[in-house]
């Protein structure tokens, strides 16, 4: 009956695909009790009326295609080879691997046994990996035989699979596919056993340990088909790396859920010409890339690309409306936003057939309810964005794992009201479109104006000069604090006084005189892992300065230039 419940809340979503307010008005959550999506939903349905359909396609290093049979099959296999290596239901798996079929072998054949996976970047460091294995509690290891020795000293019990040239110790990774094909389950999964344990990028403080269900993710991103506009038969690329959410969102879950394929493009270093040549010849239909990208897409010459695609979105941070304006000039396509997070799927968005509005998210997703709520929990017009729990809506976390490996309930108390707090802050529209705002942590007060550092930012890569950007708070004596730029410039462009000079006159001319950037320093931005930037730091760094009494090196303020002063 589960497997019914989910394929009837697919189709419903596939019949208004274009169709929001019914969708908004009208969707609920399939309801399930047992459910396992590798072996209710992958093998059950898709291996059979999609059986020789590409499931995976990937080019470049580690090129191959793999059909849903192909894959139903290689994932028993392993399964069935995992098993005889001691994993049980329950056990946890940490699986790092990069964009290599693999993955998605060890990652249907864990749903199948009933293990947690623990999805892990393959930048990880050593010490990365070791707060994984103690927090995480890891029994069992997946990785490429090149990042073997990034494990060594690390607990000798945990078992080794390696891809490739096992080292001594390891156990290779393709004697699990001369297991047998056919897969037994060791009983039936509840729909809320623990599927996934995520470590998030950790942009203000350490990773916290996210877990999803055999539901929350499966089910959830039905919401994530929905968004990216997915047809069966589609070719959806999705720029992400393997390890982190976005990856599981529209590398695996919501493409499958639609029965397209999944498409990699695997380069040595990511190039912007490659890539489009790559989404021509391969005719990908459907695209989900984060606005860095989109921002180097647009730096080429577009035009000279005549592609295949019906549904282009971008996803992990807000995309500036200058990119969405170019894309739309050149290749007739607009770009939709998604906002979601580890802890959720897609919240918010713009949806197939809604107007795109410049600047904004888009409207609250099917299947959740948002609120703006401040500290006390009474409803704001700017405020935190909150997802309300009753009900709690299926594509949401279990909860947070406590470091002793207990979890902590879902949400917190606002008031009378309990609901789960994005730690995001945003605005809404009187007809329901939302705007980012920023984190709650880096929204600040500069003359006792509220300051979003995401719009500021926006206004500085309007400048030709301007590849990247991050505000943060600099700490001043007479206005408390006031905006401060880390640029990052485009190529060929000089750390210059010229260039300083440059960027402040555009920003005069763009942002009222409240919100102008004061002061500006060129150079490369701290970032997480996962890319995001680590705004954190540069607002440490800023005050640590402050309290020397000390400026920064190289750095530029407007009260440099006498010709700004004259203005």
């Amino acid at each position: 009956m589960s497997t019914q419940a989910f394929k009837a809340a697919r189709d419903f979503l596939f019949a208004h695909r274009t169709d929001y307010p019914t969708a908004h008005r009208d969707f609920r959550w399939p309801e399930l009790t047992h459910f396992n999506y590798a072996l209710d939903w992958f093998d059950a349905e898709l291996a059979r009326t999609h059986a020789d359909d590409l499931a995976l396609k990937i080019v470049g290093e580690g090129a191959a295609t793999r059909t849903f049979a192909e894959l139903s099959e290689a994932s028993n296999r392993v399964a069935n080879g995992l098993r005889a290596l001691g994993v049980q239901r329950g056990h946890r798996i940490l699986l790092m691997l990069g964009n290599v079929v693999p993955l998605w072998e060890t990652m249907l054949a864990a749903m199948k046994l009933g293990a947690v996976v623990i999805p892990a970047t393959t930048l990880l460091t050593p010490s990365d990996l070791k707060d994984r294995f103690d927090r995480g509690r890891v029994r069992h290891l997946v990785a490429a035989a090149a990042d073997a020795a990034k494990f060594d000293g690390l607990d000798p019990t945990v078992t080794r699979i390696a891809t490739g040239d096992a080292p001594a110790g390891w156990h290779r990774y393709d004697t699990l596919l001369e297991a047998p094909a056919a897969f037994a389950p060791d009983g039936m999964t509840k729909a809320t056993d623990p599927l996934l344990l995520y470590f998030t990028s950790g942009t203000t403080s350490r990773p916290k340990l996210v877990e999803h269900s055999h539901q929350s993710y499966p089910a959830g991103h039905l919401i994530t088909m929905y968004w990216l506009g997915l047809k069966p038969g589609d070719m959806h690329l999705n720029i992400s790396s393997p390890g982190w959410a976005k990856h599981a969102y529209s590398c695996f879950f919501a493409p499958w859920n639609a029965a397209a394929t999944v498409f990699i493009a695997n380069q040595p270093r990511f190039n912007a010409p490659g890539m489009l040549d790559a989404i021509v010849q391969n005719k990908v239909t459907t695209i989900c890339a984060p606005p860095t990208v989109w921002r180097m897409f647009v730096q080429e010459d577009l035009a000279r690309w005549q592609t295949s695609l019906r549904e282009v979105c971008s996803a992990g941070e807000p995309c500036n409306p200058e990119v969405i304006e170019h894309v739309q000039k050149v290749w007739d396509r607009t770009i939709r936003e998604g906002y979601g997070q580890t802890e959720t799927t897609v919240v918010i968005g713009c949806f197939p057939g809604e107007t795109v509005r410049p600047g904004s998210m888009g409207q609250e997703s099917p299947g959740y309810r948002i609120r703006l709520l401040d500290v006390d929990g009474n409803d704001g017009e700017e405020a935190e964005i909150c997802i309300e729990l009753d009900p709690i809506p299926t594509g949401l976390m279990l909860g947070y794992q406590r470091d002793d490996g207990s979890f902590a309930p879902l949400g917190s108390p606002a008031g009378n009201h309990v609901a789960y707090r994005t730690g995001d802050v945003g605005t809404r529209s009187a007809d329901g479109y939302y705007t980012y705002v920023g984190r709650a942590d880096d929204v600040f007060k500069a003359s006792d104006y509220r300051i979003s550092p995401f719009e500021l930012e926006s206004a500085l890569i309007e400048h030709e000069a301007v590849a990247e950007a991050a505000v943060v708070p600099a700490p001043d004596p007479v206005r408390m604090a006031v905006p401060k730029a880390y640029v990052v410039l485009a190529a060929g462009k000089e750390p210059s006084r010229e260039t300083a000079l440059s960027i402040f006159q555009h920003l005069r001319a763009t942002l009222a005189p409240y919100k102008r950037v004061r002061r500006i320093s060129f150079g490369p931005l701290p970032k997480t892992i996962s890319g995001k930037i680590r705004r954190v730091e540069l607002r440490q760094a800023e005050a640590t300065m402050a309290s020397k009494g000390e400026r920064a090196e190289g750095e530029f303020r407007e009260d440099d230039f006498p010709e700004l002063a004259a203005r």
